[in-house]
């Protein structure tokens, strides 16, 4: 588990072909730092488990399903890629619970400029996870903990602070490309919970029935 603060900015030194999925093989220099081979890291969204850890990076078996549903097969030796370690349970949790598993792909509608290094970005969405998003919700972007400032159809912004921007990957974005999006988990379990409700004949979930909880 993450919490979607980045904790450097690491490069691809090569994604290897294989008979199955691929060999990727990242610089890094923070989250090698007490990392043993087996442990977590993600990478730019993505959940993959460090193999062949050194000083200088590490390396992951990345399956064919990884390659379909995120970027990284679109990556190439240079690639930047967000990286954090998997939580500690003694961490502040300063983002919100990132799992690591791409809910699918997004691209970059507008990258736009606000001034005193504070950057408005807005993505498309897939119909698929527009539905779990909501405003002030929680949203993964590449690895990002954001929040989500705006909605408007499949369109999905947020407000990046200077900080982000200057410690991320976002600063190398640009109009049409592909980012890895994660929705928030516990909107997933609300969902499943309500489905199996209507499932066994109970109510769902009414403007009328809100508003009598006080919403």
């Amino acid at each position: 588990m993450f919490t979607g603060i980045i904790e450097e900015v690491g490069s691809v030194e090569r994604l290897v072909p294989r008979a199955t999925g691929s060999e990727i093989r990242i610089r890094a220099a923070k989250v090698t730092e007490g990392t043993h081979e087996g442990d977590s890291i993600s990478a730019s969204g993505v959940c993959l488990t460090a193999k062949n850890v050194g000083a200088n990076g590490f390396s992951a078996d990345v399956s064919p399903e990884t390659l379909e549903r995120t970027s990284l097969g679109q990556l190439r030796a240079g690639s930047l890629v967000n990286l954090e370690r998997s939580l500690l349970p003694s961490s502040r949790m300063g983002g919100h619970i990132v799992q690591g598993h791409v809910d699918g792909l997004g691209r970059i509608h507008e990258l736009k400029e606000l001034g005193d290094g504070n950057w408005w970005l807005s993505v498309e969405i897939p119909a698929d996870i527009e539905r779990f998003c909501v405003f002030k919700g929680s949203i993964s972007i590449d690895g990002v903990s954001l929040t989500i400032a705006k909605l408007e159809g499949n369109v999905l912004s947020v407000a990046v602070i200077p900080h982000t921007w200057a410690n991320t990957t976002m600063r190398g974005y640009r109009k049409g490309g592909a980012v890895n999006l994660e929705i928030d988990i516990i909107a997933k379990y609300v969902e499943k919970m309500l489905a199996a409700r209507d499932l066994k004949g109970a109510p769902g979930l009414t403007e009328a029935k809100l508003r009598e909880l006080g919403y």
